[in-house]
Formats: C-alpha cells, sequence, structure tokens
C-alpha cells in the first residue's frame, strides 16, 4: 500500500517546526480560569463561580453575544498594572511552546475605563509583560487598540483621546465586540482621526456581519487587514477584490467552531481562501474561552481540511508577511519558513 504524500505525523512536525506569528489575539481572551481565580483572590473580587471547572463550564456559547458576555465578566478581575502585566506575561509563556515568534495583540480598554481602570494602568501592564516577554523570550511585538463597537461614537473618540500619550508603543487600532447592528460605518469618523495619528487600521467584519460590513470596512474605514472576513466569501467581486489588493485575512478556526459561526472544524473556509488566492492566517482569537492556542487551531484545522505541506507554509508566510514587523525582521523570519 502507498504511503500518503504528507502523512499526519509530518503535518504536525511541521506545524510545531513553523515559527508562528499571531495577528489575532484578544489579551483579555487569554485569561484562563486558573489567573482569573488568583486574580479575584488577589483583588478581593466576587465571581459567581466556585471553581476552575465551573467557570470552564459556563464557557458554553451559542453565538457572540453568549461569549461577550462572560468575557466582560472575566474582565473584571483585572483591576491592577501587575494584573495587566501577569495576564500578558502568561499568554507570551504559554504562546513560546507553540513556536511563536511575533504576536500583535488587541486590547479593549473601554472595557477597563468605564468599570474605573485608568488607561494608564492597562497600558503600563501590558506594556511591561510584553517587553518582558520579548527580554526573556524574544517574542516581538506589535500592539493594536480596539474600539468596542457596540458602545457610541463619543466614546471611541475619547478613548483615541487617551492614547495620544502612548503613541509610541500603540502601532494600530481595531474594531471588535457585538458585530451585528453595529456596522463599520459608525466608527468611520473615529478610524480617519486614528489612521492620520500613524495608526494601522485593521477591524473585524464578516464573522458574524454580512459582506456588506467587510465592503464598509475596506471603502469607509481603510483597514489594511481584516480580522475574520469569512463572510466576504459570499460575494465573489469583493473575494475577487481582497485578493487583488492582497489583504490579509486574520482567521481563527476554534473561534468560528465555538461561536457557532461553522458547525464543524472542517467548515473552516482557510483551505477555500487559499484556494481563491487569499492570504489567510491561522489566529487563536480568545484561546482561554475556545479551548486552543494558535498551534492546537494549526493542527486541527490542518487535520480536518487535509492541508498540504505547501498550505501549512504558506499560512506560516502569510502572517509573517502580514504583519507589522520592519522588513528586515520579516525576512529573517521568512528565510527559517523557507529552510524547514
Amino acid at each position: 500500500m502507498t504511503q500518503p504524500r504528507f502523512s499526519p505525523a509530518e503535518r504536525r512536525a511541521l506545524i510545531d517546526a513553523l515559527p508562528k506569528a499571531e495577528l489575532h489575539l484578544h489579551i483579555e481572551g487569554s485569561l484562563e480560569p486558573e489567573l482569573l481565580f488568583e486574580l479575584a483572590k488577589r483583588n478581593g473580587v466576587e465571581i459567581p463561580y466556585d471553581s476552575v471547572e465551573a467557570v470552564r463550564a459556563a464557557y458554553d456559547f451559542s453565538n457572540l453575544q453568549d461569549f461577550l458576555d462572560i468575557y466582560y465578566q472575566g474582565m473584571s478581575v483585572l483591576r491592577t498594572e501587575r494584573d495587566f502585566h501577569d495576564l500578558t506575561l502568561a499568554y507570551l509563556e504559554r504562546v513560546h511552546a507553540d513556536g511563536v515568534v511575533h504576536a500583535e495583540i488587541f486590547f479593549d480598554p473601554q472595557g477597563h475605563t468605564e468599570r474605573g481602570i485608568a488607561f494608564d494602568t492597562v497600558m503600563k501592564g501590558i506594556t511591561s509583560g510584553l517587553d518582558e516577554g520579548q527580554r526573556r523570550l524574544g517574542i516581538s511585538h506589535r500592539l493594536i487598540m480596539c474600539f468596542l463597537r457596540h458602545l457610541d461614537e463619543e466614546s471611541a473618540f475619547a478613548t483615541l483621546e487617551q492614547a495620544r500619550p502612548w503613541l509610541d508603543r500603540l502601532d494600530g487600532v481595531g474594531l471588535d465586540s457585538s458585530e451585528v447592528g453595529h456596522p463599520p460605518s459608525k466608527f468611520e469618523r473615529v478610524f480617519a482621526e486614528a489612521r492620520a495619528m500613524g495608526l494601522f487600521p485593521t477591524a473585524h467584519a464578516g464573522e458574524e456581519g454580512p459582506p456588506a460590513y467587510v465592503r464598509e470596512a475596506l471603502d469607509l474605514l481603510g483597514v489594511k487587514r481584516l480580522d475574520h472576513g469569512n463572510r466576504a466569501l459570499e460575494d465573489a467581486a469583493l473575494t475577487e477584490r481582497i485578493a487583488r489588493e492582497g489583504l490579509v485575512l486574520t482567521v481563527c478556526p476554534f473561534s468560528n467552531l465555538k461561536l457557532c459561526v461553522i458547525d464543524d472544524i472542517a467548515d473552516s473556509p482557510l483551505k477555500t481562501m487559499l484556494d481563491k488566492g487569499l492570504k489567510a492566517t491561522v489566529n487563536s482569537d480568545d484561546p482561554a474561552y475556545f479551548g486552543g492556542y494558535i498551534a492546537d487551531n494549526y493542527h486541527a484545522v490542518a487535520d480536518a481540511l487535509d492541508l498540504s505541506r505547501e498550505e501549512i507554509l504558506q499560512l506560516g508566510r502569510n502572517a509573517i508577511e502580514g504583519s507589522l514587523l520592519a522588513p528586515a525582521e520579516r525576512a529573517r523570519h521568512l528565510a527559517a519558513i523557507d529552510a524547514l
């Protein structure tokens, strides 16, 4: 009997060896139940769960809003600079084992300032964690501040003003939270101001929202990268445009599965995107809630879709090429991928 051209063991070894860039990671979504309990105790915060197991049992979502409800509840234990530092470093230590060499991290300042936590407290904690991760683990980073789309434009503008003193540490702006009913057009003026400040624009679009939201993100927000973007495939002209313009899509397989965007991991659009010439990438989104970090996502989707060696390498290249790294750093990581 002939051997398969690319065995599961070979696929696993290749993924494990692949230098990975993660472009879609919400740092608040890496809050594991164990750390949540530790921080609740440290800060005297009451939480409605009596065990780590009870928290994990609550991670049973039927849609994006169900997830967001518990996500914001978990966020309540983050109070001090040390908390944000510990959260960030815990994520970096975890993905170091997955072969992550570069991480572009989202954070949601409005989720903290609305409950009385100073913007500077959040920034000091996250940036100190990123800096320690780079020193100790060699993981480079970029930091992207997201606006919560269920809040109004005025709140987003206020957040942008709070960010001005931190422009030397901020690299981009994003748009997340409840998509349906909150089109990108709601934040057109905010994104124009952010771009004028030199911040890279990206946005969640086409996860639960329609292809029209993807068009708005491109045309009105001027985004240079699409977070999720699954539903763009429903519009052939839009798909061709994304391919033609070389836009990177930050796809999150386990997130799509857990939030019922897809029914099975084999329904992930990753292979279809690659076949259509789209620069798709693999990411974990909110790994503590969705049951897998970046390597877990790679392994699951590669097995389910029977990805070839070249397709896996292309996913890795797409992430490096779509990152905000300087050209010399991108070239170094791409050379490492080509050497596999």
